[in-house]
């Protein structure tokens, strides 16, 4: 971006409030490093047991932080309640069948786990499909504000929807295409794909997995959806959802094209292609298995501080406070996951602003601090909330999620995951400039990171949210100290009991990113603006429908 054309950016009428605050004043808070590290070092401590839900760790973690909001002066944030109940159910799978496919008169015949994995959202003691038609539907996107519909002219009740993983425009070096190219979109993820098929009324869905579009092995699809799978639970217990959802292996899928005079490279060619239609395969499928239900109830932690001029306009500053507990131990008999980095950290940052907020005042919007439970079991605190708002997100501005801040020196960039979205990238370039921070893309747009934490809930229901860290570039050591420090973290502490507090950290890096963090907060607070995604982002229409309720 040009200082031109940012500085006409940030100054237009709809954001001249926040560029008032951009700019760091003698007056400024700072961010309290002690801060930083009393709240990660308490919640890391082998004390909260790494911090599992439903664990003696959880009421310790909420008491805890409960403790830090009231001290930082917030105020309860669930109508005069500290915390918002998470119902959840666990359901796991067992008994599970081959996945078995007719097709010209062959039957075939695929092993669960090895060749396919299949569970439910319905809360059911059995899972069946019988002869289901199978039904190639190419991406399995339906994207309005792109023209372009998977799913056109077909009624898929009683079907199984055959679906290819990542976007259409996928193996593209840059992101010119309709899908962002390279940059995967909202549309590429699974989730996704389940969500629409179940809005189609189909039966099932089954992913086509390929190691490089999906982002991960085979083995990771394995290891995740195999065991207990924990879901928000809803007062429909799932039933709007497919019957049976799941992965299977490119082999698979090409044997089973085969089977019904199909080629599968053929018809993936032409999923890439605007205007694809769904194709019935001429083959059915059948697949069960049971299902051992437990059902559990988790807490968020939630806090405010109430706006001076227009306290009914939210900006939510976000980040969850679980860990994996006790888990495999290391060589040392270690079990305890502490989650120092991931994400103790992070909920100290939540601590750190609602300290610098109320050293500055009230803003003019209100401030919500969101501490979620279940990040680690599939974002259950955040999709939990996002679905069951305290406060209207069609009244919350934008905000901040805080996820593993990595200890180390400050850095010269910040690093924007998810690209390009929204008005707040504006925001951020004048944060950033003020801070002598230049602002980066994420090196493997590829692989979605942007749709894998808690701001995610939000993100997808139209709040604009930000998702920054910072970068690697970093003034002690340059790129390559920077480098060598995220390699040692993700290849060594990552969901290890390794992952453990250190009174020798250097906290300039946390701090700057709080910093940074507390600034982006302040100026939505502050002005008068309401952020918008870009005009072909995968999320607008959702925010416009939803700002439009609430004018």
């Amino acid at each position: 971006m040009t200082k031109t054309r940012l500085i006409a950016a940030l100054c237009a009428p709809t954001l001249l409030a926040a560029c008032a605050t951009m700019a760091p004043t003698p007056a400024e808070p700072e961010i309290s490093q002690a801060t930083l590290k009393d709240v990660t070092r308490t919640l890391a401590s082998d004390a909260f047991e790494g911090r599992g839900p439903g664990t003696p760790g959880e009421e310790k973690s909420v008491a805890y932080i409960i403790e830090r909001f009231k001290a930082a002066g917030l105020q309860p944030g669930n109508k005069g309640q500290w915390t918002q109940d998470v119902p959840t159910v666990i359901i796991e799978a067992q008994n599970e069948s081959p996945l078995t496919v007719k097709a010209a008169g062959q039957t075939l015949n695929f092993a669960y786990a090895t060749d396919y994995v299949a569970g439910s959202y319905r809360v059911a003691p059995k899972t069946v499909l019988a002869d289901a038609p199978l039904v190639f539907v190419g991406y399995g996107v339906n994207a309005p504000e792109l023209g372009w519909n998977d799913y056109a002219g077909i009624d898929m009740k009683g079907k199984i929807a055959v679906i290819l993983i990542n976007d259409p425009d996928f193996e593209m070096n840059d992101e010119s295409g309709p899908f962002k190219g390279r940059r995967m979109t909202y549309y590429g993820r699974w989730r996704y794909k389940f969500e629409e098929a179940a809005r189609q009324g189909a039966a099932g869905a089954l992913i086509v997995h390929e190691t490089f579009p999906a982002a991960y092995g085979w083995q990771v699809v394995q290891s995740s959806w195999t065991g207990k799978q924990k879901y928000v639970a809803s007062a429909n217990d799932g039933m709007d959802q497919t019957i049976a959802n799941g992965w299977m292996q490119k082999p698979v899928a090409e044997a089973i094209m085969k089977a019904a005079g199909q080629d599968f490279a053929a018809l993936s060619a032409a999923a890439k292609q605007k205007g694809f239609k769904p194709v019935p395969l001429g083959a059915t499928a059948s697949l069960s298995f049971d299902n051992a239900i437990e059902r559990a109830t988790s807490r968020n932690v939630v806090g405010i501080q109430p706006g001076k001029t227009r306290p009914d306009e939210y900006v939510l500053y976000s980040a969850h406070w679980d860990h994996l507990g006790r888990c495999k131990p290391d060589a040392s008999g270690d079990d305890i996951c502490n989650g120092a980095v991931d994400n103790a950290t992070g909920v100290a940052g939540l601590v750190a602003i609602a300290e610098a907020n109320r050293k500055a005042g009230p803003a003019a919007r209100s401030q919500v601090y969101l501490a979620v439970t279940l990040e680690e079991s599939g974002l259950l605190g955040s999709e939990f909330y996002a679905a069951n708002p305290i406060y209207p997100l069609a009244r919350t501005v934008g905000g901040v999620n805080m996820d593993a801040l990595k200890p180390g020196s400050a850095a010269r960039d910040v690093t924007v995951v998810g690209g390009d979205k929204s008005d707040l990238s504006d925001v951020l370039a004048g944060v950033a400039s003020a801070m002598s921070m230049a602002v980066v893309q994420e090196e493997h747009p590829e692989r979605g990171y942007y749709y894998r934490s808690d701001h995610f809930s939000m993100a997808k229901r139209g709040v604009p949210m930000f998702y920054v860290a910072r970068g690697t570039d970093w003034i002690v050591g340059g790129t390559e100290a920077g480098r060598a420090a995220e390699k040692a973290y993700t290849d060594v502490d990552y969901h290890q009991p390794s992952d453990e507090f250190n009174e020798a950290w250097d906290w300039s890096g946390p701090a700057q990113d709080v910093t940074l963090y507390y600034r982006l907060g302040r100026a939505l607070a502050s002005g008068t603006a309401w952020p918008n995604w870009y005009a072909n982002d995968e999320f607008r229409l959702i925010r416009d429908k939803s700002r439009a309720g609430a004018k």
